[in-house]
């Protein structure tokens, strides 16, 4: 049996898609893993894991056995972005469009109403018309007993760069699947520099790429995703 937290949020009822993907991802050990979310993952509720030994893929249900999400082995299909200078990443979170307007403001990532420490307070701003950036340094209450972060918080600060750069000011976006690996996991108190970039929009999809650095240019991990254009109201 597994719960997530109502501290693990995206929208304000269910659970932060980068955080639910990477909790998925971490069943599954090392390496690149593909995520899938099929409904909004139920907050404070019991949720049980499902094992598929033939495939390797991972599966987390309702209790009435609805499939909330499922993970297998992934791979890449694109070059990992470039990190970015510091200036850019400096410039970039002053510019932070949910300072002014945020479809998602306690959005455990990327919420403004979030306090240090109960919010990764991640704020990616534009570079250019398709390409985000921030500074960031994780909380020391994020930190595992070595002050490293765990799977599924690495994946939630891979999450919002990636909606950012699609632009959450222009449609209100969910994520759908996340391919992403963990390279090595950040460490509180560790400065770090993110960035997302928008590869392609079809239809209701938007094709983003992340990835995370150190402050001098260590690759921490990385991601690719698929995001969902949807009724703002659903999520409220």
């Amino acid at each position: 049996m597994v719960t997530i937290p109502a501290q693990f949020n995206g929208p304000e009822h269910s659970g932060n898609g980068g955080y639910v993907a990477g909790l998925l991802a971490a069943q599954l050990g090392s390496g690149p893993v593909t995520s899938t979310l099929r409904i909004p993952p139920p907050l404070d509720t019991a949720l049980t894991w499902e094992h598929d030994s033939e495939t390797g893929e991972v599966r987390l249900l309702t209790t009435g056995g609805a499939v909330v999400g499922s993970a297998g082995p992934g791979q890449f299909a694109r070059d990992v972005p470039p990190a970015p200078t510091a200036a850019e990443a400096k410039q970039a979170l002053a510019a932070y469009p949910g300072f002014t307007h945020h479809p998602f403001d306690r959005c455990f990532t990327c919420g403004t109403a979030r306090g240090d420490g109960d919010g990764l307070r991640l704020f990616p701003g534009p570079v250019d018309e398709h390409r985000t950036a921030a500074a960031w340094t994780p909380h020391a209450a994020f930190g595992g007993a070595d002050g490293a972060l765990d799977v599924p918080t690495t994946w939630a600060a891979l999450d919002c760069p990636g909606g950012w750069a699609a632009d959450f000011t222009k449609q209100v976006m969910v994520l759908g699947r996340m391919t992403a690996e963990v390279v090595r996991p950040p460490r509180a108190g560790e400065e770090c520099l993110v960035t997302g970039v928008l590869r392609n929009r079809d239809g209701r999809k938007f094709i983003t790429d992340t990835a995370l650095y150190t402050a001098g240019g260590e690759l921490l991990g990385r991601a690719e995703q698929i995001w969902i254009q949807v009724d703002a109201e659903a999520f409220r």
